[in-house]
């Protein structure tokens, strides 16, 4: 630990050295208590926005809640695969791809179909 001396035996250097600390700490906290002030101020101003926000949403989906309480629940259509053209194979994407990829689109069988031929 450094050894401090006492007010009697302070120099003139030690004096202003004090001096100088003292002042280093002041601005210090001047600039934490700007910095929590600033802090405060966003948090309050994000929280009104919040509110705003709260408030503008139940606004616009009110009349949206409204309409669905007043109209019954329709039980939701099944999602259905259309049926495929009777003169076109069934193949799907995916199941083109693979034969495109496998042997080419014009090595297969079932590409040189007539429905998959070039006109020429």
């Amino acid at each position: 630990m450094s050894y401090l001396p006492k007010e009697k035996e302070k120099n003139k250097k030690h004096k202003q050295r004090e001096e100088e600390l003292i002042l280093k700490i002041h601005k210090l906290v001047q600039k934490r208590d700007f910095l929590v002030d600033d802090a405060e101020v966003e948090r309050l101003r994000e929280k009104e926005e919040d509110k705003e926000m709260a408030e503008f949403l139940r606004l616009k989906l009110r009349p949206l809640e409204q309409k669905l309480r007043a109209t019954p629940n329709p039980l939701k259509p099944r999602r259905q695969i259309p049926e495929p053209p009777p003169n076109k194979p069934f193949i799907t994407k995916s199941g083109a791809a693979i034969i495109k990829d496998c042997c080419g689109a014009t090595q297969c069988a079932v590409m040189h179909s007539s429905d998959f031929q070039k006109t020429s």
